[in-house]
């Protein structure tokens, strides 16, 4: 029996392990970097080891640290999550050797799996239709696909359409999987381009049961890595669930497969081609608990003790769909800093990994969490879930929101007409500007907050004036908010502290009820001192920024200047002060969450300046290089 489980990763993985221990009676232990000693999931275990000695972005890599700290908690088992050691085989033998209870697959299957082209040949093998391995000096063909021999989760992958950018981008994919993986090794296949990315969940005791516990559609990507899911597919004929469902217990069988994983496949009308076996749990594994009503973690842990499962699978019931709520813009750039305010409710499931004042790290993957909308048909799952989303209280760090309610609401989604292709022929745009009403709401909460906190007077309403003259003008970036703050003036039902919610001395909260042609709403404001007020209301979110009376300097940069887009290390500058560069031209890549992000010449023209170089750290908005720009279009350009 397992007695006291550490979990060798962080965040919301860490914690959605942690719940299902609690409810077993097994004790926990956390491990944490630096930057993340005062993360939720350390708080959550009953004990927690500090991995010193490495950069964060390395510390959950570091096998002999884990091991230490197996050690030193007095941990009897393992288990990995998803992502870090999570498919190292040589972590898992580790594990074994230090005489502890791996919580996963032998590490013999996760060899097999560990190279993507020797699990294609395994796989063709044991009848399960793969995709061609292509010579990545020469495919023969485009568009391509270069993907990561070692990991998964769109790090390392790279579209290729233009046989003169193989070589580059097969370079970057490389440094990329190595940062991720610990190993730069990747291959290159065909393009299955509109196709869907279908998956099975299977589940496999040390007695010889394999179950295909139903389907994953999970097609909705951005730069190759999930950010919808759900279960099942819509597009999925029994017929079809059958064949993939045959494929992936044949799978399975074949690397002699034990505890959770997953096997992935591209779909393609009747077509079928094998992607890989995940050895290891998956983020989007709750869409398949609530329609199996199963457990996951429970059953990897029984595995591992060495239950036997039934003989058969339980049967699916309704549909459940996921959504990723990621640190990010709509130009899929993470971002990090303080979340001051994160609350989701509704009749959905949340696995989160942060918390209300947690720090969003840029040393990590931005995703905060994962909402799931569960019903007795998909229409009503997707319901909650969008409703979850409206209604969410997230303040202070930037998310991909509004491209997930974006998603949920676009006809093509509803039908479940998506495929891998899908946000590149419907991206996310940028929402409508804050309306007049969410701008009153902050007005008037922002007033009310001035009288609350006024040395004297403060029985006096906001604006008072013995002879009144002129209605008020509240000015904001985004809008302003014109009122009368006496009445018979503006509509004002209430305007009522929030003292649950906790803005800090330069903030507020308050609840602002409006009536407007005998229909009144009720809005949330907040502002907690970043210089934005967030209006929560019954049409959604919004954020603005307050113009002040009495604006202080700004300083201004040179133009032309290329402003890091986010926090992060310079991982190779391209440039050189003098070259002429066209307009898009890669200046310098960024590496930020385990990801390159390319910052390009804004329009053609002269290099002026670099003023960073490689392996530097740069904050947000720091000035990069600074681009003279010229009238020609950049022909002759020695950087094109």
């Amino acid at each position: 029996m397992i007695r006291r489980l550490l979990v060798a990763n962080r965040g919301e993985i860490a914690r959605r392990v942690f719940r299902t221990c609690r409810e077993l009676g097994v004790e926990t232990v956390a491990l944490y970097s630096d930057a993340d000693a005062d993360a939720p999931h350390v708080a959550e275990a009953d004990l927690a080891v500090r991995l010193s000695g490495v950069k964060p972005a390395g510390t959950y890599l570091a096998i002999d640290r884990v091991i230490e700290a197996c050690r030193a908690s007095g941990a009897d088992a393992v288990h990995p999550g998803y992502g870090f050691l999570s498919e190292n085989a040589a972590f898992a033998r580790a594990v074994l050797d230090a005489g502890l209870t791996w919580v996963g697959p032998p590490p013999d299957a996760i060899a097999a799996m560990g190279s993507k082209t020797g699990a294609k040949r395994l796989m063709a093998e044991a009848g399960v239709p793969v995709l061609p391995t292509l010579d990545p000096a020469a495919p023969g063909e485009f568009p391509v696909l270069v993907k990561a021999s070692a990991g998964g989760g769109g790090r390392g992958m790279r579209v290729v359409r233009d046989p003169a950018d193989l070589a580059r981008q097969v370079e970057s994919a490389r440094r990329e999987a190595e940062a991720a993986f610990g190993d730069g090794g990747v291959f290159v296949e065909p393009l299955l381009e509109r196709a869907r990315h279908v998956e099975v969940q299977v589940l496999a005791d040390g007695h010889g049961t394999v179950w295909a516990l139903g389907e994953r559609e999970c097609s909705v990507q951005r730069r190759h890595q999930k950010v919808v899911e759900e279960c099942p597919s819509p597009a999925v004929t029994p017929e079809l669930r059958a064949r993939l469902a045959d494929a992936a217990v044949r799978a399975a069988r074949a690397i002699g497969y034990t505890g959770a994983g997953t096997v992935e496949f591209l779909v393609a009308g009747e077509r079928v081609a094998f992607l890989e076996v995940n050895t290891r749990l998956q983020v989007e594994h709750p869409v398949t608990e609530l329609v199996y009503g199963v457990d996951l973690v429970r059953l990897q842990l029984e595995v591992a003790e060495g239950a036997r499962l039934p003989e058969a699978p339980p049967e699916p019931r309704g549909h459940a769909v996921e959504a990723r709520l990621y640190a990010e813009d709509l130009a899929y750039l993470p971002q990090s800093g303080v979340l001051h305010r994160f609350e989701v409710t509704g009749a959905v499931r949340v696995d989160a990994g942060v918390e209300s004042g947690s720090v969003v790290s840029p040393h990590y993957d931005p995703m905060l969490a994962k909402i799931v909308g569960y019903g007795a048909t998909r229409g009503e799952a997707v319901r909650k879930l969008a409703s979850a989303l409206r209604g969410a209280r997230l303040h202070g760090v930037t998310t991909n929101r509004d491209m997930l309610l974006q998603i949920l609401k676009n006809p093509a989604f509803e039908r479940g007409d998506t495929h891998t292709g899908f946000l590149d022929e419907h991206p996310p745009v940028p929402p409508p500007p804050p309306g007049a009403r969410e701008a009153l709401a902050a007005a008037l909460a922002m007033a009310r907050a001035g009288r609350d906190r006024a040395p004297v007077l403060r029985s006096l309403p906001s604006g008072w004036r013995n002879v009144r003259s002129q209605p008020r003008t509240a000015r904001f970036e985004e809008t302003e908010a014109t009122y009368d703050p006496l009445p018979p003036g503006t509509a004002v039902v209430a305007v009522s502290p929030l003292p649950a919610v906790r803005t800090g001395s330069d903030g507020g909260a308050y609840r602002v009820v409006l009536e407007t042609d005998g229909v009144r709403r009720a809005f949330e404001v907040c502002w907690y001192g970043d210089g934005k007020v967030y209006a929560d209301g019954p049409e959604g979110a919004a954020v603005l920024t307050p113009v002040p009376r009495l604006p202080e300097p700004v300083e201004h940069v040179a133009p032309g200047s290329l402003l890091a887009p986010m926090p992060g290390s310079v991982l190779r500058v391209e440039v050189e002060p003098g070259d002429r560069v066209a307009k898009g031209a890669p200046i310098l890549v960024l590496e930020a969450m385990k990801m390159e992000h390319a910052v390009t010449a804004p329009a053609a023209g002269v290099v002026a300046t670099v003023h960073v170089e490689k392996g530097r750290q740069v904050d947000a908005g720091a000035v990069l290089a600074v681009i003279r720009e010229s009238d020609d279009d950049g022909a002759g350009a020695q950087r094109p």
